[in-house]
């Protein structure tokens, strides 16, 4: 089969890709599991991997070139990566880390048991165990915990010419060249040149006559979500890291781009109580105990709303109606607070409120809520009114829904703020504040009315 016949064959379905792959690994087949790389994108290869099982996945090593088995560890999530890279000996291991970036390398040694990663760290050259010990301390999820050292710098006293000479002979070796890092004599970061700048400037132009002397960096400790907000507020292709003004690494975009999914993939998860470390893979009791608080913590929740309902038994049971309106009026609560809600958490994931402006935005939502709710409660006192025949019904429903549909305008941007400025994730804590609100205030004001209007109703 030639070339371009494989490559057609790799548009078809993932299914039939998973087969190929492992008829190839069945057959003991290295010139065409070769041919079947050069053929593919190593992600795409690294997804029908996630299909193998571990018998079948541990024959790889010995068909796959070190590079290959680079490409497809680097292009493979975190389980699977891992997955791999404990079928490899340590060895084996070393050989395809050398065509590695290093922020890759750490993420693997990071999951590693102590022991193998000191194993591991130790065979390594010098220069690399030190770079990699450094990348190890900082947290996962900071700035120092994701970027990487493949980044090229000059320092401001040489030539343009000087310069590109040195970007030939490092160069090829180097993750990231489009833009430069100018230090001065003490090492310190004191500017940036883009590659095209560098390229098009007189040859005996000195570096520091045309670098940008204003250059965004964050220390290693900032957060992961604050680095992505920088890159995407100013339009970077890469983040420089710097502490005290030396120079440790950059951020480049494809580590932001994850970065930007994994946290809108955990803030969905969050907003739903689940732990953002489980999936469909997590064994059962793992599950259990990741959910079970959350759930317990709205339990509590729903007795409050309980307790509210059980105080107005008396005029429910005067009019058994009301038991069938007042889950209505606390739903589209619910359900307009969640509205506002997720529009300030993912306004406070981007960056912080502004108190100048927050009145005015609280007003804006007020307005929201008055407007959807008499429109929303004009249609259900009009539903009511011909299923009970009950005039008196639509100016309660109508008020109600009003109410309610205002409370949750309030608790749906309030709570996210307060629960931020409590240093908690917003995310997470927001959706259970909010429903007992719209929950207990919504019966609340609901069986209150019909408690004055009683008179009316029966």
């Amino acid at each position: 089969m030639s070339e371009e016949e494989e490559r057609k064959g790799s548009a078809g379905e993932g299914e039939t890709e998973a087969v190929t792959l492992l008829s190839l690994i069945e057959r003991q087949d290295a010139d065409g599991l070769h041919r079947y790389f050069d053929a593919r994108e190593p992600i795409d290869i690294a997804q029908e991997a996630e299909e193998l099982s571990d018998e079948d996945l541990a024959k790889l090593p010995d068909m796959l070139t070190d590079d290959e088995m680079a490409a497809l560890m680097e292009e493979s999530d975190d389980d699977e990566r891992i997955r791999i890279a404990h079928m490899l000996d340590n060895r084996r291991l070393l050989l395809a880390f050398h065509y590695m970036q290093k922020d890759d390398i750490v993420d693997i040694l990071g999951d590693f048991p102590t022991g193998r990663q000191k194993e591991v760290i130790n065979l390594m050259k010098t220069d690399d165990r030190k770079i990699i010990t450094d990348l190890l301390k900082y947290p996962e999820d900071s700035a120092g915990g994701i970027m990487t050292t493949g980044y090229l710098v000059l320092k401001e006293e040489r030539t343009v010419e000087q310069g590109l000479e040195r970007i030939r002979e490092v160069g090829p070796k180097t993750e990231y060249i489009d833009t430069i890092y100018i230090l001065d004599e003490h090492r310190k970061l004191v500017g940036q040149i883009g590659l095209r700048d560098l390229l098009s400037s007189p040859r005996s132009t000195l570096i520091r006559d045309i670098m940008d002397r204003h250059v965004i960096s964050v220390t290693p400790e900032t957060d992961q979500e604050e680095a992505a907000r920088l890159v995407s507020r100013y339009d970077l292709k890469a983040l420089p890291v710097a502490s005290r003004g030396q120079m440790l690494g950059i951020i480049t975009l494809d580590d932001i781009i994850d970065v930007i999914v994994d946290e809108a993939d955990e803030d969905i998860l969050q907003m739903g109580g689940v732990n953002k470390e489980e999936s469909l893979d997590t064994p059962m009791w793992e599950s259990v105990k990741m959910r079970l608080p959350w759930l317990l913590v709205n339990l509590l929740t729903a007795f409050l709303a309980s307790a509210v309902v059980k105080g107005f038994e008396d005029t429910i049971s005067k009019v058994v109606a009301l038991s069938a309106i007042m889950t209505i009026i606390s739903g589209m609560g619910g359900n307009a607070g969640t509205q506002t809600m997720s529009i300030v958490v993912r306004h406070l994931s981007k960056e912080d409120i502004d108190w100048k402006t927050f009145w005015h935005d609280l007003g804006k939502e007020l307005m929201v809520g008055l407007i959807d709710g008499a429109v929303n409660g004009a249609v259900t006192g009009l539903v009511v009114l011909v299923m009970y025949h009950n005039v008196y019904l639509f100016p309660i429903v109508l008020m109600s829904m009003i109410g309610n549909l205002l409370v949750a305008g309030i608790f749906g941007l309030f709570v996210p703020v307060l629960i931020q400025k409590c240093h908690a994730d917003p995310a997470i804590a927001s959706s259970i504040f909010l429903t007992t609100a719209t929950d207990c205030l919504g019966f609340f004001i609901f069986l209150g009315l019909a408690q004055i209007f009683m008179p009316l109703l029966v």
